[in-house]
């Protein structure tokens, strides 16, 4: 109990705390803070909801597919060397969107403004967050994933591109559009790797869909549309490229002659279905032409296409942050109840990881 009363008082020093370390970083390891990499995570808690729905345990988008529980989510800026300069404790319903503006101001109130490059991956800015970024002075850069969506308004205008050798394997093409830049990046292992979960996922699809189909006797309608739901959420995206048609027939099970109201009420109707599906070749040919692309976008000006490939491959030092905090460092069992308990458990967590 006592250690846990410590909590109270050494969430007062955070601040102060990663001002030293930034500085003992740069003076021992030369750490440079001109690129940072912004991510979030969750973590939950097994316990009872909080009678008060105002604090930090809420529910939300569970990134460990424990939607069932409460959690809270951490935003995590680190440097290109896995050095965490900042993180933040969050209410667990917050939206990724929402939170990167806040987090811009803290490290200019914190650091001063300088010439930094932020790297993010696609659904944590908005469009007006890159919008005042980009008018800012000065102006903050930024490298940024983009939904795969929006290379279908683009892909007239890459057609044309030249494609640049960023590293073995990986080729882009740069496309300078409206003040930015966009970075189509074309990964030869990435497309390996797609391709194979794609038919793996898609065999084991078409594999349970064809069970259902060869069965002598019809199943029920119920149990019909449970097994297609089994395996389309075992399919995941990839259900997608098959068209399944459900049909319905209807079998009288018995016939009573008796009647209410001058209708035959004892006639017994049992329903049953079949289904028949076919691949869609279009848009699984569409899927392949995209297998192991990543569209990004940049305000900035390098032309280095090895540069800007570097830049967004540095996003796994956070997911590796996030993978030691959770594994090695058993971030979880949290068993406090009290935000600013919560908040010093983590806190305690980053200095542990720091």
């Amino acid at each position: 109990h006592r250690l846990y009363a410590c909590h109270d008082k050494i969430l007062t020093h955070k601040r102060a705390l990663f001002d030293h370390l930034t500085e003992r970083w740069r003076t021992l390891f030369h750490a440079k803070y001109e690129v940072l990499l912004y991510d979030l995570t969750s973590t939950y808690f097994e316990s009872d909801p909080p009678e008060n729905s105002d604090g930090l345990r809420r529910f939300g988008y569970s990134r460990d597919k424990r939607s069932d529980c409460v959690q809270v989510v951490i935003a995590l800026i680190v440097t290109p060397e896995g050095f965490p300069l900042a993180y933040e404790v969050l209410p667990g319903n917050t939206l990724d969107k929402s939170t990167l503006q806040d987090f811009l101001a803290r490290i200019e109130e914190q650091y001063g403004k300088a010439d930094r490059v932020w790297v993010m991956d696609r659904g944590i800015p908005t469009e007006e967050t890159l919008t005042q970024m980009r008018a800012s002075t000065p102006p903050v850069s930024y490298l940024v994933g983009t939904p795969k969506g929006k290379l279908t308004t683009l892909e007239n205008d890459l057609l044309h591109r030249e494609w640049k050798h960023a590293r073995p394997k990986v080729r882009v093409k740069l496309l300078p559009k409206e003040g930015e830049t966009y970075v189509l990046a074309e990964s030869g292992d990435r497309i390996l790797k797609e391709r194979s979960m794609r038919r793996r996922r898609l065999r084991k699809y078409l594999d349970a869909l064809n069970a259902i189909t060869r069965r002598k006797r019809p199943l029920q309608r119920d149990a019909v549309h449970q097994a297609i739901g089994a395996a389309k959420k075992e399919a995941g995206r990839d259900a997608r490229f098959v068209t399944v048609s459900v049909q319905h027939h209807l079998k009288e099970k018995g016939k009573n002659k008796g009647s209410d109201n001058g209708k035959d009420s004892g006639k017994q109707k049992n329903e049953t279905a079949t289904l028949t599906y076919k691949i869609d070749r279009q848009k699984l040919r569409e899927a392949r032409r995209r297998e192991g692309r990543y569209l990004l976008r940049t305000n900035l000006t390098e032309e280095d296409p090895a540069k800007l490939w570097e830049y967004y491959l540095q996003l796994t030092e956070v997911e590796q942050a996030f993978k030691e905090l959770k594994g090695d460092l058993s971030l979880r069992p949290i068993h406090h109840q009290l935000d600013h308990r919560i908040e010093a458990h983590i806190f305690i967590s980053f200095l542990a990881y720091a």
